[in-house]
């Protein structure tokens, strides 16, 4: 197992982490198999979307701002809610084959690191299982 740290840089982030994944699955070994990632923390996420175009990052935040309103009476009382329920809808871990010693994702995918409340210093782990 390994770990990628991110330095996010706003209280709501996207951090493309497609490049460090692809090389602990490179330096794995694993030719055929899955790559496991997992986000270590309540108020972030990880996912994969379009990795070309930047505005598709800044309409996914867009749409969980609508969806999750910072304004609503929620009863956790640290005031990163919004954040908590934002990481629940997103997901916290993600399966992603490998074949030829490669991830497989389509032509325009990416791997995302989400952040509902930053900025901070976060980590997601990386698992490489061979087959």
């Amino acid at each position: 197992m390994q770990e990628i740290p991110i330095k996010t840089q706003a209280r709501e982030d996207i951090v493309d982490i497609t490049r460090q994944v692809a090389s602990a699955v490179a330096e794995s070994g694993v030719k055929d198999g899955v790559c496991h990632l997992n986000c270590l923390h309540t108020t972030a996420a990880i996912t994969i979307n379009e990795n070309a175009d930047p505005d598709v990052k800044a309409d996914l935040l867009m749409a969980l701002r609508n969806l999750v309103q910072d304004g609503w009476p929620y009863a956790h009382a640290e005031g990163n809610s919004p954040a908590h329920v934002k990481s629940s809808l997103v997901g916290a871990s993600l399966a992603i084959p490998i074949s030829g010693g490669r991830l497989v994702l389509g032509t325009w995918q990416g791997i995302i690191f989400c952040e509902f409340d930053g900025p901070r210093s976060r980590r997601v782990t990386v698992t490489v299982v061979g087959v």
